[in-house]
């Protein structure tokens, strides 16, 4: 997340380009921003962790899995350019993410990987929460999958994202917060912790590279995203590939690799919460 776009190009489980019809068209690269409150997936209640059978590793804990825009961000320009405060500056409330070059959106591919890591975290006892409930409707604002995570008492927060950089870079990265006198401060060292968990466990379990164009070994440290400044939970997001880029944009396209993210994703979480 270079400034250069990144946003996220899924679909339903199990979805391929095939099934992206009425999804977003292949825009430019967009910058990765998160925003505040509109319609779908708000939560405004705390959640309390469901009763687990004993034995689960992820019994009693809660996770926020937030996929990264939606599915119908393109078609209300309205809302997701309403410009939100992030405390470190103003940012539009959402984007439309980017796609593939023929057209996988950044919306599909991280609600696929988010509900089959919502699968795979409820199996290992965890009660998971999601900040969009669809890939149809629009929103939330990054300010609000914030505050979803923050109303949860999230024990870990996961964005998930595709990356929308010059087709000559490839990779994945983490992004992690950094202190700045805000929400974020008290979670900084522990969202680093659960950073590298996540990055470790996602390079072992899938062997996609560390990003070729940001960050250094895959570690990349903002103070410009609302999602990871307004959180007061431990919080990272991941872009998984850049989709531009032919060989990332392959694998991304493949629910076999989109079920190892899932799973690796899944293992990094565990890691850091064991």
């Amino acid at each position: 997340m270079s400034g250069l776009g990144v946003a996220a190009c899924g679909g339903t489980a199990g979805s391929t380009v095939a099934d992206q019809a009425g999804a977003a068209p292949a825009a430019a690269p967009q910058s990765r921003t998160a925003g505040a409150a509109i319609t779908a997936g708000q939560v405004s209640e705390p959640v309390a962790a469901a009763p687990s059978p004993p034995g689960k590793p992820l019994a009693g804990k809660v996770i926020v899995i937030d996929p990264g825009h939606n599915g119908g961000n393109y078609k209300h320009p309205e809302v997701i350019n309403k410009q939100v405060n992030v405390l470190t500056k103003r940012k539009p409330c959402d984007t439309t993410g980017t796609a593939t070059n023929d057209g996988y959106s950044e919306a599909a591919f991280t609600w696929d990987v988010s509900t089959r890591l919502a699968k795979v975290l409820r199996a290992e006892g965890a009660t998971v929460k999601l900040t969009r409930k669809n890939n149809t409707s629009v929103g939330p604002c990054i300010t609000q999958r914030a505050a979803i995570g923050n109303q949860a008492k999230a024990d870990a927060a996961i964005s998930i994202h595709g990356d929308g950089a010059p087709a000559s870079g490839h990779g994945f990265h983490i992004i992690m917060p950094k202190k700045i006198d805000g929400p974020v401060d008290p979670v900084v060292n522990d969202s680093r912790k659960l950073g590298i968990a996540v990055r470790n466990a996602f390079r072992a379990g899938t062997g996609q590279a560390y990003s070729t164009y940001i960050g250094k070994n895959a570690l990349d440290f903002r103070n410009d995203l609302g999602g990871l400044n307004l959180s007061s939970v431990p919080k990272v997001f991941i872009e998984v590939g850049n989709m531009r880029n032919a060989g990332d944009a392959a694998r991304m396209k493949s629910a076999t690799f989109r079920q190892q993210a899932a799973d690796s994703l899944a293992k990094g979480v565990t890691n850091y919460l064991s």
